[in-house]
């Protein structure tokens, strides 16, 4: 309990600053949807980009927040989400597609430090992303229930859409504060306990399913609870100590990029109504796959 309390206390300052800097990056955008829907501009968006995304199951306005998602992050991505009218199946798609790309030209120049190409791990993120959303669009059941939807009605004056936004936006804040304090809590516990390498262990035999080498299951492990970051800076770690070889680190860079944070994703896409099963399922099979076509692949042109 003393370790409980401390993590719970500890929590608090960082929270704070993350959420503060989150919340910086996530209102702006939300403003800048919201005044875009209200003024025509995402119909406008979504003209142009209707004949593609409609394969998806998606709108052509839906492209505004996967951008935000990609090039700024999770939290940017599901700030536009909520500022535009989705239904829980439009949601679910376009969740997958930002979880898959989310913060690309951060995570993307990580992955370089490991030896992996800048533009592969882009274009083969962005790539997948859409892959999967078409998948999911032929395989979802059609669902009329409606997503989280933070902005006003469609014949509402500015001064009401205004007024809607400023209370949606004490909202999503509250939302975020919430959710970033459970995940510090979570990770300064299993830090408090020393879990991250008897948890590895734990998963180690999964690393065959997942085409990886057995040693990499702690980086693997990173880089599923605290991120893409974190777990190449572990892979650099296992490199220079011999323990894992450029190739493998780059199969394990393959399967992080469809899969990772996957903790804090599951966590912040699930509060907002997203399947968590679903998320999961998807991104570990999508890693699975191209892991073991990557694999497939090399031997083929090694014989």
């Amino acid at each position: 309990m003393n370790k409980l309390k401390y993590c719970c206390t500890k929590a608090l300052p960082s929270t704070w600053k993350s959420a503060s800097w989150l919340l910086k990056l996530m209102i702006p955008i939300s403003l800048a949807v919201t005044l875009l829907q209200h003024y025509g501009v995402l119909e406008w968006i979504a003209g142009y980009l209707h004949p593609v995304f409609v394969h998806l199951g998606l709108p052509g306005a839906s492209a505004v927040a996967f951008i935000s998602g990609a090039s700024a992050g999770t939290y940017a991505g599901i700030a536009a989400m909520m500022s535009m009218p989705l239904t829980m199946r439009q949601a679910t798609i376009l969740a997958i597609m930002i979880a898959l790309c989310h913060a690309l030209p951060m995570e993307c120049a990580v992955n370089r430090k490991t030896g992996s190409s800048f533009w592969e791990m882009a274009v083969l993120r962005i790539a997948m992303a859409f892959v999967c959303a078409f998948v999911l669009n032929l395989i979802l059941p059609e669902a009329a229930e409606s997503y989280i939807y933070l902005g006003a009605a469609a014949d509402s004056s500015i001064g009401e859409v205004m007024s809607t936004w400023v209370v949606s936006q004490l909202k999503m804040s509250l939302m975020v504060f919430l959710i970033i304090y459970v995940l510090m809590i979570i990770q300064r516990l299993i830090e408090a306990y020393s879990l991250l390498r008897p948890l590895s262990e734990f998963f180690a035999p999964m690393m065959r399913v997942f085409g990886l080498p057995r040693q990499s299951a702690y980086m693997w492990l990173v880089g599923n609870v605290l991120g893409i970051s974190y777990g190449s800076a572990v892979m650099l770690e296992l490199e220079e100590k011999g323990i894992i070889s450029r190739d493998d680190a780059n199969d394990v860079n393959f399967h992080l990029i469809m899969n990772h944070s996957l903790l804090e994703d599951t966590i912040v896409f699930g509060a907002t109504g997203i399947s968590a099963l679903l998320l999961v399922a998807t991104r570990v099979s999508f890693a699975i796959v191209l892991v073991w076509s990557r694999r497939g692949i090399n031997k083929l042109r090694r014989a």
